[in-house]
């Protein structure tokens, strides 16, 4: 039983946890605008689903509606199947302005019969340069996979069907920046990208195949939505826990995140020595 003494802070704390775990119900409609493509983007089914298509004359993309500072978001997504080559999906959060923060999922198109390449990145004050690409170890055209972003103070943690493939973490104790404070939206597009997503831009798009299309579902987000102005934030999931912010792989995702990486990491900005010449950056020597 607490204390006189304790009983006041210990009410404070439970209001502050009361308003971190307003809950709304997650829908494409409530969440996102279609924010470019002439009438590509569609929401259906009463706003459970999305859907982006890319033609000749343009692509689509949508953004999310609130600003997030930290989270752990969800996105299941089907990728455009058959020749794909030349088109990328984007899936990513982003801030604003010239030293902006970004953490990037980009799903490569391929030939058909080719493995689609998943390329990852993270920036911080404007400066990226950290690619880590992988296969994955399934179609993602034939079903929906999901694919999770999990960021707080300390980490950031790509995953794919709940396998980590790769981890960034706060290495600000040598100098490097992480993103901490700037909200970011999320944001997702569909566009041409002949000139170097596949195979170094070898492959073009194959123009008969358009249009070519992408769909979502099963948005979900234990996160914090920014309110400007205000140095609070509340959850936009149903199934809130507030345990994504302190969150850390266990000995298990340990063991998944070196498989992933033995077997299906294709490209490592960390192990590039001729990229960067004058030494790999320092935040590659702690991981």
């Amino acid at each position: 039983m607490a204390s006189s003494s304790t009983a006041p802070f210990m009410y404070l704390a439970l209001t502050l946890l009361s308003s971190f775990l307003t809950l709304t119900a997650a829908n494409f409609y409530q969440d996102f605008d279609i924010t470019w493509g002439d009438g590509r983007g569609k929401m259906l089914n009463n706003g459970d689903l999305l859907s982006l298509s890319l033609d000749k004359a343009s692509g689509s993309g949508f953004q999310s509606k609130n600003e997030f500072l930290f989270g752990k978001i969800d996105m299941q997504l089907k990728l455009v199947p058959g020749n794909s080559a030349g088109t990328a999906t984007a899936y990513y959060l982003s801030s604003k302005g010239s030293a902006w923060d970004e953490i990037d999922f980009e799903f490569l198109g391929n030939l058909s019969g080719d493995p689609y390449i998943l390329h990852t990145n993270v920036f911080s004050q404007g400066k990226g340069n950290r690619e880590q690409q992988f296969y994955l170890w399934f179609d993602p055209t034939t079903d929906f996979h999901t694919y999770s972003i999990l960021w707080n103070p300390q980490r950031i943690i790509f995953s794919v069907d709940g396998t980590p493939i790769r981890e960034f973490k706060n290495s600000e104790s040598i100098g490097v920046a992480f993103p901490k404070n700037q909200p970011m939206r999320l944001y997702s597009s569909l566009w041409n990208a002949d000139d170097w997503a596949t195979r170094g831009g070898l492959v073009k798009t194959d123009w008969s195949q358009a249009p070519f299309s992408a769909s979502y579902r099963n948005f979900k987000a234990d996160d914090c939505i920014w309110s400007s102005g205000a140095s609070s934030c509340t959850s936009s999931s149903s199934t809130t826990t507030n345990s994504w912010f302190s969150q850390e792989l266990d000995t298990t995702n340990q063991d998944r995140l070196k498989w992933v990486q033995k077997n299906y990491m294709i490209y490592n900005y960390c192990t590039d020595a001729k990229r960067f010449p004058q030494g790999l950056p320092p935040e590659c020597n702690t991981s």
